[in-house]
C-alpha cells in the first residue's frame, strides 16, 4: 500500500537529486559529462522527472545515493515471535518464479 502518490516521490527524487547536484557545485553539463549522461536527458529529468534505470544510476552514482537506493531495496528481514514460526518458515519451499495468470 503507498501512503505517498507515485508522482510525489517522482518529484522528491528529482529534488533531491538536483540539491545533491547544486551542493557539489556542478551544473547540469558537468553532471551530465560525468555521468556520461546527455545533457537533454539530464535536463528532461529535473524538468519532467522521466530518466531510464540506466541513467539514473549513472547519476546517482556521481552525485551519491546508489548504496543508499540498493540497501533499500533489500528483502525485510523476518523477525520471529516462536520457534514454532521458524520451524513453519523452514518447511515452506521457496519459489523461484512468480504465478501465471
Amino acid at each position: 500500500m503507498l501512503l505517498i502518490s507515485l508522482s510525489k516521490v517522482q518529484r522528491k527524487i528529482v529534488e533531491s537529486i538536483r540539491e545533491r547536484r547544486l551542493q557539489m557545485e556542478l551544473t547540469q553539463e558537468g553532471l551530465s559529462q560525468r555521468a556520461d549522461v546527455p545533457l537533454s536527458t539530464l535536463r528532461k529529468f529535473e524538468q519532467k522527472g522521466s530518466i531510464s534505470l540506466d541513467s539514473l544510476l549513472k547519476i546517482l552514482s556521481v552525485v551519491g545515493g546508489l548504496e543508499e537506493i540498493v540497501d533499500a531495496l533489500k528483502p525485510k528481514q523476518q523477525h520471529f515471535k516462536s520457534i514454532d514460526e521458524v520451524l513453519k518458515l523452514e518447511e515452506k519451499t521457496t519459489r523461484k518464479r512468480g504465478k501465471r495468470k
